[in-house]
């Protein structure tokens, strides 16, 4: 049971990073972003790409599969993400605001865009598992039994930098004052001087900038596949509702929470019966708390 444990926190410090771009897009642009999960996708095969261009990434660095060149890569695929989140706004969603649209036409428009995205990954690298690296590595051998693939280090410790870092930006930058003004109240947060156009853009960029490192954290650990993005949806919204919309602790426990309760579940299920567990976990908090754990009613 240990080890399960173990492996479902290295899932759910993935999921939590995804979880958070979910629950900002709920706070703050208010509604449901189904394509979402797709920019976990673009964000890992971005990072394959210059993975590829330079030929690998590099002389593995001991005990680790892959090389230096990754750190390269990832810093591409953030940027190029965080800019693939703004053209799909620009295109997509900012016109429908513009028309006034509601949140189920952004739904609906959001599944569109999630499957043109989806389509386009598989046209251009095909559907075959592919790998940043196919080094062997040897496992950790943890009190317990357990066992922890280097890999996977780097995974928790990069997810948790991350967060840190988030922090710092939503509690200590104008940027980050004006998204928490703008999910609390935009018109009030417009009469303070502070723009609900530049608050969108932002955290569009963040949010696709968290799917990068969430979708290049999760290739580095699994085979990377032109669905992955959505065989993750339903797990990081289940994050994002367990939390409460608009709470970063909230989604971060959220994610932590389902990603260990996905592996566990294997004690009684199969594997294959795993992915109903989140839908599962949704359900029982919408019945019991629909505002999720650290949300507040409205």
């Amino acid at each position: 049971m240990a080890q399960l444990i173990v492996d479902g926190i290295m899932t759910g410090a993935i999921l939590s990073l995804g979880a958070i771009g979910i629950t900002l897009g709920l706070a703050i642009l208010r509604f449901a972003n189904f394509a979402y999960a797709e920019l976990l996708t673009v964000g890992a095969y971005a990072t394959l790409a210059v993975v590829l261009a330079m030929g690998g990434t590099g002389v593995p660095i001991d005990p680790f599969s892959f090389g230096a060149y990754i750190g390269l890569a990832l810093l591409v695929s953030l940027a190029a993400t965080g800019l693939a989140a703004l053209v799909g706004d620009a295109l997509v969603f900012a016109p429908l605001r513009r028309r006034s649209a509601g949140p189920l036409v952004l739904i609906f428009a959001s599944f569109g865009l999630a499957l043109v995205v989806r389509n386009l990954v598989l046209l251009i690298f095909g559907p075959q598992p592919e790998y940043y690296s196919r080094e062997l590595q040897m496992a950790i051998l943890l009190p317990g039994d357990i066992r922890l693939m280097p890999d996977q280090v780097v995974v928790l410790a990069a997810a948790v930098l991350a967060l840190g870092a988030l922090w710092w930006v939503l509690n200590h930058t104008r940027h980050g004052l004006a998204m928490r003004a703008v999910a609390e109240n935009p018109g009030l947060a417009q009469t303070c001087a502070i723009s609900p156009k530049a608050a969108i853009r932002v955290t569009w960029l963040i949010t696709g900038v968290l799917g990068a490192l969430g979708g290049t954290l999760f290739g580095l650990t699994v085979q990377l596949r032109p669905e992955m993005g959505a065989n993750l949806l339903l797990p990081l919204f289940t994050a994002a509702v367990l939390g409460g919309v608009g709470s970063i602790p909230g989604a971060v426990i959220g994610g932590l929470f389902v990603g260990i309760a996905e592996n566990l579940s294997t004690l009684v299920l199969p594997t294959a019966y795993k992915a109903i567990v989140p839908f599962l976990i949704m359900l029982a908090c919408f019945f019991i708390r629909p505002q999720g754990l650290f949300g507040q009613s409205r």
